[in-house]
């Protein structure tokens, strides 16, 4: 067994396993943690008798709230080496586990947010349940819906995906599992079972998930799903605030209220991502673009400013920079999206 504070890697016989370990931020992961899941999973591809990784938590109340986004910030405000860093492995982690030759299983319990979806959604099995919360909410604090994001949500049905990254909406674990985000929805009490049973037998995963999955509940975003569609329609933000003005309807007039709430540069860069993620070849590529998109935009002073609004004044008065969608030029949104010198370029873990 491997365990550090955050981190705890073992193998049980034909398995390994991998769960976070800091509950107080619920499993808020920072470059350690994914310094040590990269270490650990790199070691047991070279081990035959290791068959499957499962990936949970330890303790407390989710399985990952996303980034420990106040040290980056802290970083960003200086010299920003830190928050490279960060991003730099935390991307490598995403690519190796969704370029990982054995069968992965997440197991996406209670809270899934931002890098925690980066490391459930890379997965082969990713299993939800009727306590996990799914989102991505990162237009809130002024960055961009990451750690593959552009790849994910570009590839939902409909406009699901571009309504998820403005609007940071939460998602139960029936959506995600109707959307695709999930492969099988088993009920909470059920999970240790499971585990247990692909211990003793890693060559039989599928068929033991099948066996333990149910039907989930109806996914309420599918009846939302035309009005999504109708009022998210455009890769344009402006266009879409219209819409939504225009719509009549109190949800249309709910979605306006809170993203009037959120960074106008972000929810454009989110666009613009979710476009470009859609034509990517290769997840590496993805990766590389967004990594060059984090180098840029947490540089900017919104990042700092939404985390010190969110998290560590509370108040929730962000004053953004710009302060509104018209004020975000195209050369802003060029300038953030070009490609970084080859030197500084992101790449996936060499092995």
């Amino acid at each position: 067994m491997t365990m550090t504070h955050t981190i705890i890697a073992a193998t049980e016989g034909r398995i390994a396993r991998l769960r976070l370990n800091r509950p107080k931020p619920i499993h808020a992961l920072d470059q350690a943690m994914c310094t040590a899941m990269i270490a650990a999973l790199t070691d047991w591809r070279e081990h035959p008798e290791i068959e499957a990784v499962l990936i949970d938590h330890a303790d407390g109340r989710g399985f990952c709230a996303g980034g420990d986004v106040r040290g980056i910030a802290s970083s960003a405000a200086g010299d920003g080496q830190a928050a490279r860093d960060f991003f730099r492995t935390e991307y490598q982690l995403n690519h190796l586990l969704f370029t990982y030759a054995k069968p992965t299983v997440a197991f996406m319990d209670g809270i899934v947010m931002g890098g925690g979806v980066g490391i459930a959604l890379p997965t082969r099995y990713r299993i939800a349940t009727e306590r996990t919360v799914l989102a991505m909410p990162e237009t809130t604090i002024g960055l961009f819906p990451d750690v593959g994001g552009g790849w994910y949500l570009s590839r939902l049905p409909g406009r699901i995906g571009h309504y998820l990254a403005l609007t940071g909406a939460r998602i139960d674990g029936a959506e995600a599992c109707t959307l695709g985000l999930a492969t099988h929805y088993i009920p909470s009490e059920a999970l240790d079972g499971v585990k247990a049973a692909i211990g003793a037998d890693p060559q039989a995963i599928e068929t033991i998930l099948d066996a333990a999955a149910v039907t989930p509940p109806p996914a309420a975003i599918l009846d939302r799903q035309p009005e999504i569609d109708r009022l998210f329609a455009s890769d344009d933000y402006e266009e879409v605030l219209t819409a939504l003005e225009a719509d009549p309807g109190e949800w249309a007039a709910a979605q306006r209220a809170l993203l009037a709430t959120k960074s106008p540069l972000s929810c454009k860069v989110s666009l613009r991502l979710l476009a470009d993620g859609a034509g990517m070849q290769s997840f590496a590529d993805e990766m590389r673009m967004e990594y060059a998109v984090a180098v840029h935009i947490c540089q900017r002073p919104d990042f700092a400013e939404g985390v010190r609004a969110l998290l560590i004044d509370k108040d929730n008065a962000p004053i953004w920079d710009p302060a509104t969608p018209e004020a975000v030029t195209d050369h802003m949104l060029d300038t953030i999206f070009a490609p970084l010198p080859a030197a500084e370029e992101w790449e996936p873990v060499r092995l």
